[in-house]
């Protein structure tokens, strides 16, 4: 039985190890002081505290002096006891020591009392730990809304991504967008990253579907892993936990913030989640800001249209009109000779001029809401694919697309231009690349040519098999192979309807 002196000292320990646990608010800090306190409280050799997260997932853990794994050696005396605050546990403290029977009840004892100590000051730790972490992420969230208001989004969103990189403690953060615009069901494209592996993975393209981050935009809610096991380049042995936040607008789903920390790595919390679900509402606000520019400077650029449209018929055409007018009067003069031949090879030369001047201004005045033709179409597949490539494609128009063309075509035609893009975004390590679209009275051609690293390497059987298919269906012709030099020349030719020919003159 202990002498009174003896329980006297030990509360004394007690009250002294209670102290020493409230000393700090970090939680890594505190942990320490909590298993230093308890092994010197009963004399223990070895000490350590392990916490669990609120899915009773482990998160740290904290050793002291020598003995076994988790305090636990192959022979002596283990004590262990748990930590909690009311019914939740928060972790285990344990201790052991070499020594056999050096723990006691009292020992027991002493401990509870000390663990009912440390699971508030690990409570109040956490608190504090949130607190810290929702100031940090409120200033962050100020920054970014003030260069959403005085800079482009494309800022915003590298700054969005950096900031989340930062405060969530993620090794590689990444922006994702649809491929083609509006399409949130189809293939999506790594738009900006950042972090150590940001390279990896920046303008390359990524399944839709089933995947994590296609979930995430498909449904319009996030999407936790505990280990993703795939993203681009990147080796399934380095990635660990992932998250994907859609980034929501007015319109509906956007695309999707995704998150990835390295292997071995804690996962994301709820409170990650609710941190960096704020973020991608900034991340969305600032891709809403960059359509609602778009569109001004569509509206804008319709209203220059219009009025170059105005310009050329007023001025340059009637000006035209009258200087071919005063070269028949001049004619009418002469009389027949050669002279008058060159003068009247000079009047069709000004009345072509006004027939393609003429041709413009009917372009230009084309109504916003229907479909520009052959030419818009192919223009917006090229766009919409320039992210996953080095730079834009050159482009080049070659016959009378929008006349000869007939819509029902559109839909193959743009096929082929997508396939054959993505493969070079993909695969060719391009750093050129050519787009023709040419008709004639007979068929439509559409060739895509680039200086990559040729077809050995960036033929993708499936999509090839698809794009051959297509033209076989309608009676034409698809050919892929090495280029004149280094890269690869796709061709796709296909006969046009009848129909749709103008009648002959």
């Amino acid at each position: 039985m202990p002498t009174p002196t003896a329980v006297a000292a030990r509360l004394q320990r007690l009250l002294a190890a209670n102290k020493l646990v409230g000393q700090d608010l970090e939680l890594p800090a505190v942990l320490s002081h909590i298993v230093e306190a308890a092994t010197e409280l009963v004399g223990a050799a070895y000490g350590a505290i392990g916490t669990v997260g609120p899915d009773g997932r482990p998160e740290q853990v904290i050793e002291v002096g020598v003995g076994g794994p988790g305090g636990a050696p192959a022979a002596g005396s283990f004590l262990g006891v748990p930590v909690r605050v009311r019914d939740e546990v928060l972790g285990h403290l344990n201790l052991s020591d070499p020594r056999p029977d050096a723990f006691t009840a009292i020992d027991q004892e002493l401990l509870e009392a000390l663990a009912a100590t440390a699971g508030v000051a690990i409570s109040h730790a956490r608190l504090f730990q949130d607190s810290r972490r929702r100031e940090q992420w409120s200033v962050a969230s100020a920054q970014i809304t003030r260069q959403l208001l005085t800079s482009d989004a494309d800022d915003a969103l590298d700054l969005v991504a950096q900031r989340v990189l930062e405060l969530a403690g993620a090794d590689l953060v990444a922006v994702v967008l649809p491929l083609l615009p509006g399409d949130p069901h189809g293939e999506l494209v790594v738009d900006h990253a950042v972090g150590g592996r940001r390279d990896e993975v920046t303008r390359t393209v990524l399944p839709a579907g089933t995947s994590m981050v296609g979930l995430c935009m498909s449904t319009g809610r996030p999407q936790v892993r505990d280990r993703v096991t795939s993203l681009s380049r990147l080796p399934a042995p380095s990635l660990g936990p992932a998250m994907a936040v859609p980034l929501l607008t007015a319109a509906g789903v956007h695309g999707s913030l995704l998150l990835v920390r390295d292997r071995g790595s804690p996962r994301f919390t709820a409170f990650d989640l609710e941190v960096v679900a704020s973020f991608a509402g900034q991340a969305a606000l600032a891709l809403e800001r960059a359509d609602a520019r778009l569109a001004g400077s569509r509206t804008r650029a319709l209203e220059e249209r219009d009025r170059i449209a105005r310009d050329l018929h007023d001025h340059v055409v009637q000006r035209l009109f009258a200087a071919g007018l005063n070269i028949q009067s001049v004619c009418a003069v002469l009389g027949p000779g050669p002279e008058v031949d060159r003068l009247n090879a000079q009047i069709d030369e000004i009345d072509a001029t006004i027939r393609q001047i003429r041709t413009t201004i009917f372009d230009l005045n084309r109504p916003a809401h229907r479909s520009g033709g052959v030419r818009a179409e192919v223009l917006a597949v090229v766009n919409a694919t320039t992210v996953i490539l080095a730079g834009p494609p050159e482009v080049t128009f070659r016959g009378p697309l929008d006349l000869l063309v007939p819509v029902d075509m559109y839909p193959d035609l743009l096929a082929v231009l997508r396939e054959g893009l993505t493969n070079v975004g993909r695969h060719a390590a391009a750093t050129r690349v050519e787009v023709l679209v040419s008709v004639d009275a007979h068929d439509l051609t559409v060739e895509v040519v680039d200086d990559g690293v040729g077809i050995a390497a960036t033929a993708r059987l499936s999509g090839l098999r698809n794009l051959a298919r297509r033209a076989s269906e309608s009676g034409g012709s698809f050919e892929v192979g090495a280029r004149d030099g280094r890269g690869t020349r796709l061709r796709w030719s296909v006969p046009l309807p009848t129909a749709g020919l103008p009648p002959q003159m």
